[in-house]
């Protein structure tokens, strides 16, 4: 009784919604320049085509945009507001510096996290906003954050990650690379965000309650955003029915795991004095006066944030490299270069001078983003640079998975791997070429840009950079499938059915393998 009674309210809510919603758009739809989208109809917008291609949404998205010339699609959802969709760099801009004030993140997209991330910095506007904002940035800014950064990096990947892989590479097992780098990510970010050590690269012990439950959380939430009829998850959250009684009781879990922790933190920072100054974000944010609830949702975001975009952006980068050799052996010339064959230690300002090795990464996340797409919601109507009408409400998402995939901003040769693009000249670090080139981030906006820039994306890149000179100093891995990997998306992109390797021992000086050539 229940089902049909929720397909029945599902259906009367979305077809009454969309039928208002397709009403006041009139005006805006009727006088828009561009009519490139999908097929769309009164009433049920584009809910046929979107159902056809909901497997492959970032790919129907891409080739829509490659056709539109001016790379923004107009797309009408059952039940939801108008959605504009774009790949055009002056609109990015004009959306995250130009016209900032009128594109927040806005309530339709804030609901979809919020339950999850509450008032943390990543989900919120305005004056609630600036103010983790500002924190959030002194903190990010210290030296002495960084120096923990890289003190935690060299004791999780000299005692955990080195020897795991080491493990895999005397048994000649098949091991899941995904899995390790999003584990080892896990930890990293627990550390660096709560103080703690959750040792999930401890492959003896079970994966702890809290990862699983970020997992299943952030998965839900993700799925409330692609869902054919958008008004679906809301009517399921009422009645505490299927995958929303599931994200329940993850985010019950997530939350009540945090907060445990922030006692905790505070308890021992009551012992050992208020003067103690402690590395972790967790014990800075308590030291400067926030209340439990506040700091919560903060580090509940930095860990959102952190835990599976480097781990994305890295696994990528090695699946691109194992079939690139050449670029593989330029970066370990480059890492030796610069540490000196390991007599130099690996610290923040040595990881800075890697230029080859940050524009590998950077090839990496345009052609597969750590996040595909982001949407802000219009306060007010207005116009975009390429003359898209947006009116008041309106979704508007910039795209940058398909920005990496469109010809006119990287050519006819957009999806290869070739990192000397980033280069003033071709064959970066290979001793008197140009340095690494500017790249508007409203071209590559894969760490936002303007006033919402990602306050960690220099620690991001350190980060990496640390992991793959490590790694690719002693490693190299053999894939155990030749097939084309698919790219798939919830809140944060990763590659479906993992990344299964061979690890074996390299010489660690940058020497081309014997089967490189197959």
């Amino acid at each position: 009784m229940s089902i049909f009674f929720l397909a029945f309210l599902s259906l009367g809510v979305s077809l009454l919604s969309s039928f208002f919603s397709f009403i006041l758009q009139i005006h805006w739809n009727s006088s828009s320049t561009s009519t490139h989208g999908p097929p769309s109809y009164p009433i049920i917008g584009c809910l046929i085509s979107f159902y056809e291609n909901r497997g492959r949404l970032l790919e129907w998205y891409t080739d829509l945009l490659s056709e539109s010339p001016t790379q923004t699609i107009v797309v009408q959802r059952l039940g939801s507001r108008r959605t504009v969709v774009t790949a055009n760099p002056a609109n990015v801009e004009y959306l995250l510096k130009t016209n900032f004030n009128n594109y927040p993140k806005g309530k339709p997209f804030t609901e979809i996290l919020g339950d999850l991330l509450g008032y943390g910095i990543f989900n919120v506007d305005g004056e609630l906003w600036s103010t983790q904002r500002k924190l959030a940035s002194h903190e990010f800014s210290t030296k002495s954050l960084r120096e923990f950064l890289v003190t935690t990096l060299e004791d999780e990947v000299d005692h955990r990650l080195m020897p795991l892989l080491e493990d895999a590479a005397e048994s000649k097992k098949i091991v899941d690379l995904q899995e390790i780098l999003r584990r080892f990510a896990f930890d990293t970010i627990s550390k660096v965000s709560l103080g703690t050590d959750p040792c999930c690269l401890d492959l003896y012990r079970p994966l702890p309650p809290l990862f699983k439950a970020f997992d299943m959380a952030s998965e839900i939430s993700a799925m409330r955003s692609m869902s054919p009829v958008f008004w679906l998850w809301k009517i399921k959250r009422a009645l505490n029915l299927g995958s929303e009684k599931k994200l329940k009781e993850a985010i019950r879990l997530v939350h009540d795991s945090v907060a445990e922790i922030i006692r905790i933190k505070r308890r021992i920072l009551k012992e050992d004095g208020e003067n103690k100054c402690e590395g972790d974000l967790l014990s800075r944010f308590l030291q400067a006066g926030h209340d439990e609830e506040v700091v919560r949702d903060m580090v509940i975001s930095f860990i959102m944030a952190g835990r599976d975009t480097t781990s994305s952006a890295m696994t990528w980068l090695f699946w691109l490299l194992s079939k690139a050799p050449n670029e593989k052996q330029r970066i370990v010339k480059e890492v030796n270069s610069v540490i000196g064959n390991g007599e130099k230690r690996l610290d923040f300002e040595n990881l800075k001078e890697m230029q080859f090795l940050k524009a590998c990464l950077c090839e990496s996340m345009r052609l597969y983003p750590p996040v595909a797409w982001d949407s802000k919601h219009a306060l007010n109507n207005d116009i975009l640079p390429d003359g898209t009408p947006i009116g008041k409400g309106d979704r508007v998402t910039y795209f940058p998975y398909g920005m990496g995939r469109m010809e006119e901003l990287w050519g006819k040769d957009r999806l290869e791997f070739k990192p000397d693009r980033w280069f003033d000249e071709p064959g970066g670090i290979e001793g008197s070429t140009g340095g690494l080139k500017q790249v508007s981030p409203y071209k590559f906006s894969v760490f936002q840009a303007g006033p919402r820039v990602c306050l960690g994306k220099e620690m991001a890149l350190i980060q990496m950079k640390f992991v793959v000179a490590k790694i690719l100093k002693r490693f190299e891995f053999m894939r155990a499938c030749e097939d084309q990997p698919v790219f798939v998306l919830l809140l944060t992109g990763h590659m479906a059915g993992g990344f299964k390797v061979m690890v074996r021992k390299s010489s660690g000086r940058g020497e081309l393998p014997v089967s490189s050539s197959d």
